[in-house]
């Protein structure tokens, strides 16, 4: 083909595009900038990265405000030793927009819950957990709360020394609540002990996601589907979990 026909090939193509465009309702010349904008609207992450301006500690989480040319941004990780004025980078997690943190008694327009920072400078932060983060147990954690009664039931430690066997399945079990987390990805994360299980195997914690907010210190039944080795991404990562559990007194 001559460069004349090739030329003559490429002004037909844009023509007919153009055509077709204007067919469908969308002007010359915008449609392709039009959906350009939208999807930079829709998809552009927030920046993870930046000079940390201001951090506090909530619920086993810190939230790091970050300024990065002017721009400001959250990201919430697992608890961790940060200060104000260090340059900090986040592997991207999660975003959530209009996320209310009870403990913090503030909102936030968006904010997204990260693994944790990479390529981090002068930061402390505690071992990467492989579940959400639970502090430090009460010493009255360690006393023994009575096993569930009925079918299904379970300790803590039956659980995790079953897995296999009861994965998929409905269990009961019941034990103090040590930690809850609200209002994360829309559910409550909450954190069982019933004095069994070992903390040094991590076998001695089971989390429940609820919609139920129960009172750390309560004791209480929990019923729902058993999971092993869940993985729900920033940070989330549980060798065992009961998801959309019910709980009881």
């Amino acid at each position: 083909m001559t460069r004349n026909a090739q030329l003559l090939s490429i002004i037909f193509t844009i023509s007919l595009i153009a055509a077709g465009q204007v067919a469908h309702g969308f002007p010359r010349g915008t449609f392709s900038n039009r959906s350009a904008a939208r999807t930079v609207s829709q998809q552009a992450p927030l920046p993870l990265s930046g000079t940390v301006v201001e951090t506090m500690d909530a619920g086993g989480y810190t939230y790091v405000g970050l300024e990065n040319n002017g721009v400001k941004s959250w990201v919430a990780v697992p608890e961790m030793s940060v200060t104000v004025g260090q340059k900090m980078s986040f592997s991207h997690g999660s975003e959530l927009t209009n996320f209310t943190s009870k403990t913090l008694k503030r909102t936030f327009d968006r904010i997204v819950f990260s693994d944790g920072p990479v390529a981090q400078q002068n930061a402390a932060p505690t071992s990467a957990p492989k579940a959400a983060p639970v502090k430090a147990a009460a010493k009255s954690d360690k006393a023994k709360v009575e096993k569930a009664t009925g079918p299904n039931a379970y300790t803590v430690a039956e659980l995790y020394k079953n897995k296999n066997t009861l994965n998929k399945r409905k269990v009961v079990v019941r034990g103090k609540v040590v930690k809850v987390a609200t209002g994360i990805m829309g559910k409550n994360w909450v954190h069982l002990r019933d004095g069994s299980g070992s903390a040094k195997k991590k076998t001695n914690d089971l989390t429940v996601t609820t919609q139920t907010v129960p009172n750390e210190g309560e004791v209480v039944t929990a019923s729902g589907i058993l999971s092993k080795d869940r993985d729900f991404g920033a940070g989330y990562k549980y060798e065992l979990i009961i998801e959309d559990g019910t709980l009881q007194p």
